[in-house]
């Protein structure tokens, strides 16, 4: 299973030219198990302005899988993967990322990504990642 991150789905939303678009566009053709996460959900679809276009694009982003955070393990989870990667000289940025990582560990999930704190997690955990 693939967790797609919020960084590929803004390019595949807005027709960017890019590997990581392209990518999605043949997974999602070739109807490989694809899910999101609550936290991505959001944040793609606060960036939408128009009504019209956030319901075009929050019902078939509900039609995937969501993957949800197992309670307050997954957020201690999140705490390591931070100190971890500080204890390795590796700042992540976002605490949200860890928070992704860390359901992706616990539920073995590829992570499809375009955000360079992911590639700092991965060298710190056992964070996998599907490269476009």
């Amino acid at each position: 299973m693939i967790l797609v991150d919020t960084s590929v789905w803004i390019d595949f939303l807005n027709g960017a030219n890019s590997r990581e678009r392209h990518t999605l566009h043949r997974l999602i053709e070739e109807e490989e198990d694809i899910s999101i996460t609550e936290i991505i959900l959001t944040e793609v679809l606060q960036g939408i302005k128009e009504d019209k276009d956030f319901i075009a694009v929050r019902d078939p982003l509900m039609e995937f899988p969501i993957r949800a955070p197992k309670g307050i393990e997954t957020y201690l989870k999140a705490a390591g993967i931070y100190r971890d990667c500080r204890k390795k000289g590796k700042t992540i940025r976002k605490t949200v990322d860890c928070v992704i990582a860390a359901i992706c560990i616990e539920n073995n999930l590829l992570l499809f990504h375009k955000d360079g704190d992911f590639d700092r997690i991965r060298q710190c955990t056992g964070l996998k990642v599907l490269r476009a």
